[in-house]
């Protein structure tokens, strides 16, 4: 895993295949391999370049001083793009891997050829507001029991369809309790999704967009997806059934599909 010096820390990525660059930005607390066995092999089967990052704070990236922030991360993107010179390429991020993404199409558009925002919000609303409250508060009162923490990742990211298939479930909760993240990372990134209302500001977005939703999301519910691609112009919109949070790992096929049909070549 190559490491190189960005905007004053030491960060990572990933780097597989030849062709164009797509850069891939994670959500909180996740490594950039969440996307290594679903987007990565699809994105390389289209012909593309595709680079993971360990966003700020996720090993062996550094987290640099504290507290940092969205802008910081849009930055760590910025600079890794032109690290390697890879600019202008196509970039996409969930979660809040959406928000820090488009927080660098509205800093560094020049860098960017297109880009895919993937179960994002413009904004906090009163029960994300609660969520990353309760988050706060679970990450400071000490470490949760591996087993809950499995079942409450469960139940927070994946849709009914997978919850009610018990034999899928059972392989998602063994994942959940083995691969969790480490506090640090956690607490660090917990709370930068409480952004204000940034859809006024989406709306200077000039770079080519694709949003995508998923319609059992109970984070990034999909009327607030749908607001981030009313907001871009031009900004196009898939929503995907039967898939939660998680739907990048639950219909990997279909947000492979949205992905690749949007990009084009040249």
């Amino acid at each position: 895993m190559p490491v190189v010096p960005v905007n004053g820390i030491k960060l990572s990525y990933d780097d597989y295949g030849v062709g164009e660059p797509v850069v891939m930005v994670t959500g909180t607390a996740a490594p950039g391999r969440i996307w290594r066995t679903h987007q990565v092999p699809a994105l390389k089967a289209a012909g593309y370049r595709v680079l993971t990052v360990d966003n700020r704070g996720i090993p062996p990236t550094e987290a640099g001083p504290q507290p940092y922030t969205l802008d910081d991360m849009a930055a760590d993107v910025a600079g890794l793009i032109e690290h390697l010179g890879a600019g202008p390429c196509r970039v996409v991020g969930f979660s809040l891997g959406g928000i820090i993404v488009a927080e660098l199409l509205l800093a560094r558009p020049e860098l960017v050829r297109q880009a895919v925002l993937i179960a994002s919000c413009g904004r906090t609303d009163a029960l994300i507001a609660a969520m990353a409250a309760a988050d706060l508060a679970l990450a400071d009162s000490g470490a949760l029991p591996p087993a809950y923490a499995a079942y409450a990742q469960a139940i927070q990211n994946l849709s009914p369809d997978t919850l009610n298939d018990e034999e899928r479930l059972k392989d998602w909760l063994a994942v959940f309790e083995l691969s969790g993240a480490a506090p640090g990372s956690v607490r660090a990134q917990l709370g930068l999704q409480l952004i204000g209302d940034r859809l006024p500001s989406y709306r200077r977005i000039g770079v080519p967009c694709h949003v995508i939703g998923f319609a059992d999301d109970l984070v990034a519910r999909p009327h607030l997806v749908r607001e981030v691609a009313a907001a871009i112009p031009g900004a196009g919109y898939t929503e995907i059934s039967g898939c939660g949070h998680f739907g990048c790992l639950e219909k990997p096929d279909a947000v492979n599909e949205a992905i690749t049909a949007f990009f084009t070549p040249g």
